[in-house]
């Protein structure tokens, strides 16, 4: 099914980047040892897909969303991609993540929805309890419920799994909660994209927001790691960590661009984190940054990033429609995709591009910002 007129207009209305060309497909029959940072890169054969969210499954897969195609796609650690459309047309699914009962979960921002989709491909959709919320942003909680970014109606949602939802305000207003991740003490943490916060929900519902040092730091992903929670801010052009206690530190990226932009854990314990302008990077407990090139990256965007069963790091690309891999362990054999290339730390010229946003405007209809 192809994706709707209704949807692509919408999403290139709202890019300021152009798409990349696609992908090339190099045959490759055996395996080859792979260097640390190597990036591989398997195109989505459908058309104007804008991969979006991604998450690794109970199945040893990794699930993504598709949000200019209107479907949930699934990718093999070798390359392998199925896809299964949703039922809603022009949904626009973003955030994705394993649920507590093996099946996968994800956002359906145009749609007001909440997605589950289980390992064989079956949709079910539980409608939000009005419009205009948008969610956008998905995780786990402690709680074995659900929990959702709202920005189209400042709030943090939550789902269980049989449906029934708890909505809990913001108290800074038009603050954008964007992505959100579980913290070890069971609580929740999500940054605010406009108003320049992180901040922090218990399982009851009581929110606590730690302002940044700039209300225009733009902080985006956000994953647990070593010593707190670790988010990214192009607005600042660092990646930070916040303590439980709401202590800040913030740590620059290499090359000055503002594009830094989602971030996760890898099975390194090192968080891994994607560049838009086309890098993706590494940065230590202590702050110690290595970053590595995506071929062309810059037409591509590297949008979200997850670790994978591989113990790999995985990402979207979100204007190449295309899925991407980095080598996260040196030495293992691996069978090579197209377009994989050793990488070395790249220190490129600043670009004055801000970063993609997958969000709601401030006057109210969805868009890419």
């Amino acid at each position: 099914m192809p994706s709707s007129p209704l949807i692509r207009r919408r999403l290139r209305g709202f890019l300021t980047a152009s798409l990349g060309a696609l992908l090339d497909v190099a045959a490759t029959t055996a395996p080859a040892r792979a260097d640390a940072g190597s990036v591989t890169e398997y195109p989505i054969t459908t058309p104007d897909s804008y991969p979006a969210g991604i998450t690794a499954g109970p199945d040893r897969a990794l699930w993504f969303a598709e949000s200019g195609a209107n479907r949930i796609g699934r990718i093999t650690t070798g390359g392998t991609v199925t896809e299964y459309p949703l039922p809603t047309a022009d949904s626009l699914p973003q955030g994705i993540t394993q649920g507590p009962d093996r099946a996968l979960w994800f956002t359906e921002g145009a749609a007001d929805k909440i997605g589950r989709i289980t390992t064989k491909g079956r949709v079910t959709e539980f409608p939000l309890p009005g419009t205009g919320r948008f969610p956008t942003g998905i995780a786990v909680g402690a709680d074995r419920a659900l929990w959702f970014t709202e920005p189209g109606t400042n709030a943090i949602g939550r789902m269980t799994v049989d449906g029934r939802v708890a909505e809990y305000a913001l108290p800074t207003p038009d603050s954008i909660p964007y992505y959100i991740a579980p913290a070890a003490d069971g609580s929740l943490w999500f940054t605010e994209l406009y108003a320049g916060k992180i901040g922090r929900i218990t399982r009851s519902g009581q929110v606590t927001e730690f302002p940044l040092s700039s209300d225009s730091a733009f902080p985006s992903g956000i994953a647990a790691g070593p010593g707190g929670m670790w988010f990214t801010a192009s607005g600042l052009n660092a990646i930070g960590r916040i303590t439980s206690r709401g202590e800040i530190k913030l740590f620059p990226v290499p090359v000055a661009d503002n594009q830094v932009y989602d971030i996760t854990r890898g099975a390194d314990g090192h968080m891994w984190y994607a560049v838009q302008s086309g890098r993706i990077g590494r940065i230590s407990g202590s702050g110690a940054m290595t970053e590595y090139e995506v071929p062309a990256g810059a037409d591509k965007v590297p949008f979200n990033i997850t670790a994978g069963p591989d113990r790999n790091i995985w990402f979207t690309e979100l204007l190449a429609g295309a899925v991407g891999r980095v080598q996260a362990v040196p030495g293992r054999w691996v069978h090579p995709a197209p377009a994989g290339h050793p990488q070395r730390p790249l220190h490129s010229a600043p670009t004055r591009h801000r970063p993609l946003h997958l969000a709601p405007g401030r006057t109210g209809p969805s868009s890419l910002r």
